[in-house]
């Protein structure tokens, strides 16, 4: 038998109603503070990532699901949201409109790597840009939204992590000092760290390897190494979580996993954080728009995945209605009940009552118990004996009296016990 590729999940029925709880809360929390959606292609050219996610990165080397067309152009499947978005804005002319402009996504993301909890090779993001404004205030807004998103999900013990990479003017310094410092423990170091000292120093903070995460406790930070405006930038962001009662711990190893971030970056983890913990997490990339051949885009944003969301909403114990649990169920017993039973089916369905019907002739027992399983409030009986006289049965599940009422009624008086109504 064919089966789905490795690294790919089937989102059944038993997931939607979660779900649907994590994109409509994340929704909601965007349109509180006047984010629009965006939807960008599943396919952009290849040098959109290449360009803009850097050489020695693991997406550009190794993550990316890229080919050529028919044509001979060269294109990627999106393997990350922001520097789509950034595009989008160029090339539609958005930095014509009022500033910073503010977008929002649920989008697919597909990278190549081993999969584990959480993690697909097609995964899903809820994810967030602000373009167009450099200041601290853009930077905690997001950071908001997306701590906001959480806590209405119930996710309210995620950790949020905050450092500063500084401005491309002060970064060669930086990497340089940390090229003084691991050289001479490269024997220390794992094959991949001792890769990334020639490459890209600033990765192998991000080390998972917990000998090599030792040794980046007394490495140089980044916050040392802040020009004049970087750090007025992050005093300032400080000082607005703070009014905003958002709880932050610097961490000096964050650097996130692309290079086009500059000055904020920040994640949340959970409490039990391990290698792959991450919930969410993004930052300031005020150069990306020029790394693509464009003017100067200043911009910051997060993405978020859903899989990961998912997994710590299990964590909390938190549930979501499923969005099939009906209202009223509607049971035809005889065959000749059918046509009856499905047209107040449609009247009940236009009047905004979920309902389950049945589709043939079949006992009461048997309905009900397909009654008890769609969690429905109210079971409307419709026999040869109900046809005849122009009524319908309603059997509240409460365990209260069944009565009789007229077709013509029926809606309204469904209706009224849904309500609680006599």
């Amino acid at each position: 038998m064919i089966q789905r590729p490795r690294g790919t999940a089937d989102r059944l029925p038993a997931v939607a109603a979660t779900w649907r709880l994590v994109t409509d809360t994340f929704q909601r929390q965007c349109e509180l503070r006047g984010f629009a959606p965006i939807s960008t292609p599943t396919i952009e050219r290849s040098e959109l990532f290449t360009r803009t996610t850097g050489d020695a990165t693991d997406l550009a080397q190794k993550e990316m699901y890229s080919f050529e067309d028919r044509g001979g152009d060269s294109l990627t499947l999106r393997s990350e949201g922001t520097a789509p978005v950034v595009r989008a804005y160029v090339q539609n002319g958005l930095h014509n409109l009022s500033q910073p402009v503010k977008l929002y996504y649920i989008t697919s993301i597909f990278r190549y790597d081993r999969p584990q909890a959480g993690r697909y090779r097609e995964h899903h993001q809820i994810g967030a840009e602000a373009l167009g404004d450099p200041s601290p205030a853009v930077d905690a807004e997001i950071i908001d939204l997306l701590w906001s998103t959480y806590r209405a999900l119930g996710i309210d013990d995620l950790r949020l992590e905050l450092n500063s990479l500084g401005d491309p003017d002060t970064r060669p310094a930086y990497r340089q000092a940390l090229v003084d410092y691991f050289t001479p423990l490269a024997d220390r170091l794992d094959s991949e760290s001792r890769e990334r000292l020639t490459s890209n120093p600033l990765r192998i903070l991000d080390s998972k390897n917990p000998a090599v995460a030792e040794l980046c406790e007394d490495a140089p930070r980044s916050l040392d190494f802040l020009g004049e405006s970087a750090r007025a930038h992050f005093d300032a962001l400080q000082a607005l979580l703070e009014s905003l009662e958002i709880p932050f711990a610097i961490n000096h190893r964050l650097v996130r996993g692309l290079d086009y971030y500059n000055r904020t970056v920040f994640e949340f983890v959970p409490p039990d954080a391990g290698s792959q913990s991450t919930v969410g997490g993004g930052g300031r990339y005020d150069y990306l728009a020029e790394l693509i051949g464009a003017h100067h885009v200043p911009g910051v944003g997060f993405g978020s995945g859903i899989e990961r969301v998912l997994l710590n909403l299990e964590r909390c114990g938190t549930t979501a209605r499923d969005p099939r649990t009906a209202d009223a169920y509607v049971a035809p017993l005889a065959e000749a009940a059918v046509a009856d039973a499905m047209r107040l089916s449609h009247r009940l369905r236009r009047a905004g009552v979920a309902v389950e019907c049945g589709f043939r002739g079949a006992s009461p027992r048997s309905h009900l118990r397909r009654a008890s399983r769609s969690q429905a409030r109210v079971a409307v009986l419709i026999g040869a004996r109900e046809l005849e006289r122009g009524v319908v049965a309603l059997k509240p599940l409460n365990g209260a009296a069944q009565v009789e009422v007229r077709q013509a009624d029926a809606v309204s008086r469904i209706q009224a016990v849904l309500a609680g109504e006599s």
